[in-house]
Parts: C-alpha cells; structure tokens; sequence
C-alpha cells in the first residue's frame, strides 16, 4: 500500500465517523458530500476510475436529493 492510499484511506475513514456522529442534518449533509467525494479519490487512488466516476455522479445527483427529501418529510411530520 503506498503513501498516497494510506492518507486517502485514513481520510475516508475519518469522514466516515465524523458523518455518523453528526447529529444536525444540515452539516451532516455537507459532510457526506466530501465524503463521497474522498471516496471517489479513494477508488481512482486503488486504479478503478469507472467506480470513481459513479460514485461521483450517484453523489452528486442522488444523495442531496434524497437526504433534502426524507427532511421535508420529517419536517411536516412535526407539524
């Protein structure tokens, strides 16, 4: 394992835990989108460029939509 795939590993991993405590959804929202995002890096850093570019599209796109969506929802639950 190189330098450069240690650091990005070490980085994944570190988003990971800092999404999952997270409570407030808004910064949790802005945190998983770097997190896919060191997770995009992390899958061209290991040679798999193909996954890379999906999971940066699946991010971008899906991810903020579907987190926006499920907090309307819960926000018209509440009243």
């Amino acid at each position: 394992m190189s330098v450069v795939q240690a650091a990005v590993s070490v980085a994944v991993a570190f988003l990971a835990v800092a999404v999952v405590r997270t409570r407030d959804p808004l910064p949790q929202l802005m945190l998983f989108s770097i997190f896919g995002t060191s997770l995009a890096l992390f899958f061209f850093v290991l040679q798999a460029p193909d996954v890379a570019l999906s999971e940066m599209a699946v991010g971008a796109v899906a991810y903020p939509i579907v987190v926006l969506v499920a907090l309307a929802k819960a926000k018209r639950r509440e009243r």
